[in-house]
């Protein structure tokens, strides 16, 4: 058993869902036991009407989900690797969750004791579109288990480090929004394009 694995996984699973066999491999019975009789629900939990997780797993997987269902693993890995290196960079928030949905908010017309944010003004597009973020047949759903898998490996693992060198922006190769042009271009992977922020 890894027990640096199993110390950095038990950190940061508060409220996720990981294949049993998983944990199992890694970390033994009794951490499985141990997070069955918790009750681990896989970004289920609701913290507030503007955050849909407050666990950084599940914070990572959704984002990496709604950005990237239909990249390759490489398009998700790109993707998680750009919150990480905000997450690093002082300019950006210094956990997962907050550089996810960072973005501005106001109070809601219907609800003046409840915040909600600016709809299209959020870092990454999903959070704040004004679609449904709910995962379809979270179960059976390729993309969703593949975006579970990738945010374990960048965030438990730290994995794919140098992937996209650094790269704090992206957008899709069909828009071409102005502040591209005052930061670094360092590539392309799938429909998205990166920057970074020097």
């Amino acid at each position: 058993m890894n027990s640096v694995y199993c110390l950095k996984l038990l950190q940061t699973l508060s409220g996720i869902t990981m294949r049993f066999v998983r944990l199992v491999k890694y970390c033994g019975m009794a951490v499985v036991a141990v997070a069955v009789s918790m009750g681990i629900s896989y970004a289920n939990n609701q913290s507030s009407s503007i955050r849909p997780a407050n666990n950084e797993l599940g914070c990572m997987a959704l984002n990496i989900y709604h950005e990237s269902k239909n990249q390759s693993k490489l398009g998700m890995i790109a993707v998680a690797r750009v919150v990480v290196n905000r997450m690093n960079d002082k300019r950006f928030p210094d956990n997962v969750c907050d550089v996810i949905y960072e973005g501005p908010s106001k109070q809601s017309w219907k609800d003046p004791n409840k915040m909600v944010m600016v709809r299209n003004r959020c870092q990454f597009s999903w959070y704040c579109d004004g679609k449904s973020d709910e995962i379809p047949n979270k179960n059976n759903n390729i993309a969703w288990r593949l975006a579970q898998d990738v945010a374990v490996e960048v965030l438990v693992l730290d994995k794919y480090v140098g992937v996209v060198e650094g790269a704090t922006h992206y957008h899709a190769d069909y828009v071409d929004p102005a502040w591209n042009k005052s930061i670094t271009l360092v590539t392309k992977v799938d429909d998205h394009i990166f920057y970074r922020w020097d």
